[in-house]
């Protein structure tokens, strides 16, 4: 069974009316997975603060604290809100992330998806940005390198958007590879293929606005999958955004949810084959929630029957 974590925090998160990171995402993806069989339900748990310092500087952890109102919204950048149950829910996503890494490890289970807001592959190593407070998917990989002593985790992401802070995270990081697929331009304005990191160790592949399946497919098949096979990861860990979809406002891309399923199973067949089938992957973007629901699915099947 694929295992996936969730805890209700993620529907204390709650930004201003209008914004697109919100409430709601969490509610769609839970109901849509909630209707599929094969899967094993677990609660997040909350990390401790010392998790988010694999990644992030005391400081700066102690500033987003302090920035947590007791009431309403306050804003951290022109995108980036928080309200009282803001660093709860991060603080879950973050240990919901760090428990899979422990269950795939330990032989628990092969696969686990973490359905949790709000993202954070965009969240610099002393920025909130994006809609994203915590590096999610980076401190997972630290806590794999670290406490599991694994010597080569990957981290692959395919939401629309750079993953920049996932990249800042892990720049100087020479046990990981970071591999991301995106839009270009588009916000964040990294992510070019001349950004490779400080051991070689960061791969761009950055895709024309309102290219669609075919650019995707080649992008991933050409570059990335022979970057990742090379590497030969000891574990996999997926960004999965779902904003590429083409019914998503956010962006200008034309996947479809055949394409989400796609790319999942083709990282998963790299796992298998340098891995032991271990990957987890963790919620980043997805505005549009019919097409964040069904892609959602689509992505959490394929791990499902990678499973076995």
């Amino acid at each position: 069974m694929t295992d996936i974590y969730w805890h209700e925090s993620a529907l204390r998160h709650v930004t201003p009316p209008g914004h697109p990171e919100r409430v709601a995402r969490a509610e769609a993806v839970h109901a849509a997975l909630s209707e599929l069989e094969g899967l094993e339900w677990h609660d997040a748990p909350r990390a401790p603060r010392a998790e988010v310092e694999r990644c992030h500087p005391a400081r700066y952890f102690d500033r987003i604290k302090a920035a947590i109102p007791e009431s309403s919204f306050v804003a951290l950048d022109a995108d980036t809100h928080v309200s009282p149950g803001s660093l709860d829910a991060a603080l879950h996503a973050v240990g919901g992330c760090t428990a899979a890494v422990d269950a795939v490890i330990a032989g628990e289970t092969r696969t686990a998806f973490v359905a949790m807001r709000p993202p954070g592959h965009h969240a610099e190593t002393e920025t909130a940005m994006g809609f994203c407070l915590f590096g999610t998917a980076a401190i997972a990989a630290k806590r794999a390198l670290d406490e599991h002593d694994l010597s080569r985790v990957a981290v692959l992401d395919f939401d629309v958007h750079h993953g920049n802070g996932t990249q800042d995270l892990l720049w100087n990081e020479e046990r990981t590879l970071f591999a991301s697929s995106h839009q270009m331009p588009l916000y964040p304005g990294t992510g070019a293929a001349h950004e490779t990191g400080a051991h070689d160790n960061v791969l761009n592949a950055p895709l024309a606005p309102m290219t669609g399946s075919a650019d995707m497919r080649r992008a991933w098949g050409d570059i990335i999958l022979p970057a990742l096979d090379d590497f030969a990861p000891e574990l996999v860990i997926m960004s999965a955004g779902f904003d590429a979809h083409a019914s998503d406002p956010l962006a200008n891309l034309n996947w479809t949810e055949e394409d989400f399923g796609w790319v999942t199973a083709a990282i998963c067949e790299v796992a298998e084959a340098h891995a032991g089938g271990r990957v987890v992957s963790t919620l980043e973007g997805g505005y549009d929630l019919d097409a964040l629901a069904a892609s959602a699915a689509a992505h959490v099947i394929a791990l499902r029957e990678h499973e076995g």
